[in-house]
């Protein structure tokens, strides 16, 4: 929003004036007329343009006679005459424009039977008008709760209230005719006020309620367009687009309103191009077009006998083929005009990414590996050396071969001797397990001793444990 009353309030929530897009600086309006001849004076003799357009709630605007020559100005708050009593309204535009706005809206300036306005608004008056709006919620709530109890297949959207607060005008849609006499009843029992509904379309529901588009971007209805015209599927058709209804489909449930802003774009540049259900007559068969890609002026075709393969022909040279056929000659075959993939390569555009923000991984931590456990068991162990890499000097001076002093350590690469065979004594009592062909049968007795001392040197249960 572009007025200074619409700034942040408490917990980042917009604070605005709480008039929807209907600010007093008329700096964040929407369906904002700008007045061009404000700086510039009328000529002498002649009177201001005794009209003025004023503003109500959403997108309502209406023409009044400024019969009493009041000094507005836009932006300022004023009550009109209505049909009982008087309405609060918003000054959107003055001057000779107003006579431009209301030829375009069919609106009769001579006409003598067009509504006042009194005076601009009081204090008093300003204080009704915005309670009675701070009420709508509240009441739009309560409306639906009695029409869901009368089982009524409609929907109230909106509900605004006249200035003077007597009356409300319940806005609703239905696919259907609908029988809302007992409701009217009910709600100006429960209300107090005099009931006005009035039907309404899917589209002007979702202009008056808004909302964000596909495209990220407010509603053009809610914000700039002031007309609707219709839209059919053949605009889809034009564009290349699929027929998919929940694509084209907007907020309101019909076609987007913006599949006619590049339509007449899309219908000037299909006016060189061969129409979708043309045929070519070669020599190897009748080709029947399959694809056309306006902004690179390709066509692609196939044989009717082989539908699997498409050749791309650009524009120009379809047309040629077409003018042949015209004249009874049959072209020899697509291949010869077709389009080879290395031309299409050299034509399209690669682009890079400036920014270099192509990972999404690129601000995770970066994983640890699983070798820090093994470093952590034997942080003393040294690194062995590898075989192929050769020894330094000083390591060759330090090896027990050129050290007599020194003791050769084992090597840790010894072949795993064979396990020794189980054998039984002549009483029939089975003996150790030695290995017959071990040169030291010692060193297994010497391994069982060890096993021994690890199992007595565990803890012993103690007389506490005990009890």
């Amino acid at each position: 929003m572009g007025c200074s009353s619409c700034s942040t309030g408490k917990d980042g929530q917009p604070k605005g004036c709480k008039n929807n897009g209907t600010c007093g600086t008329d700096g964040c309006n929407k369906l904002t007329v700008f007045d061009w001849l404000s700086n510039m004076s009328l000529p002498n003799g002649e009177k201001p343009f005794d009209c003025i357009e004023v503003r109500f709630k959403n997108s309502r605007k209406e023409f009044f006679r400024n019969s009493e020559n009041l000094s507005l100005s836009i932006g300022d708050i004023v009550a009109t005459q209505a049909q009982s009593g008087h309405d609060i309204g918003m000054v959107t535009l003055t001057g000779e424009l107003v006579k431009v706005q209301m030829k375009k809206k069919n609106e009769d300036h001579t006409n003598k039977e067009l509504p006042k306005v009194y005076r601009k608004a009081s204090q008093k008056d300003i204080d009704i008008w915005q309670k009675c709006r701070d009420r709508e919620a509240e009441i739009q709530k309560r409306s639906r709760e009695l029409a869901i109890a009368l089982n009524l297949q409609m929907k109230l959207s909106d509900v605004e209230f006249q200035g003077d607060g007597s009356k409300a005008t319940f806005y609703y849609t239905a696919e259907e005719r609908v029988d809302f006499r007992q409701l009217i009843k009910d709600m100006a029992k429960s209300f107090g006020i005099r009931i006005e509904m009035r039907q309404i379309g899917y589209r002007q529901e979702a202009q008056r309620l808004g909302g964000i588009g596909s495209c990220g971007r407010e509603l053009c209805c809610s914000t700039w367009l002031t007309d609707f015209r219709s839209v059919s599927t053949s605009a889809a058709r034009y564009q290349q687009l699929s027929l998919n209804p929940q694509k084209l489909a907007g907020q309101c449930g019909k076609l987007k309103c913006c599949l006619n802003y590049e339509l007449d774009i899309y219908l000037d540049a299909l006016k060189d191009f061969p129409a979708s259900d043309t045929k070519i007559i070669t020599e190897k068969g009748v080709a029947l077009c399959q694809k056309v890609d306006i902004f690179k002026a390709t066509l692609w075709f196939c044989y009717k006998d082989d539908w699997a393969n498409w050749h791309a022909l650009s524009k120009e040279h379809v047309n040629e083929m077409l003018e042949k056929n015209k004249r009874n000659e049959k072209v020899s075959s697509l291949e010869e005009y077709a389009i080879e993939e290395s031309e299409e390569k050299e034509q399209e555009k690669v682009f890079e990414n400036v920014v270099g923000q192509d990972s999404l991984t690129r601000f995770d931590k970066p994983k640890q590996p699983k070798n820090n456990r093994n470093k952590k068991r034997s942080p003393n162990k040294k690194p062995q050396q590898n075989a192929g890499t050769a020894a330094t000097p000083e390591a060759k001076q330090n090896s027990p071969a050129n050290n007599p002093n020194q003791k050769a350590k084992p090597s840790r690469n010894k072949p795993r001797k064979p396990r020794p065979a189980k054998t039984a004594d002549t009483e029939g009592k089975p003996s150790a397990q030695i290995n017959q062909n071990s040169p030291n049968p010692e060193g297994t007795a010497q391994k069982r001793n060890n096993n021994k001392r690890r199992t007595n040197n565990k803890k012993r249960p103690t007389d506490n444990d005990n009890g």
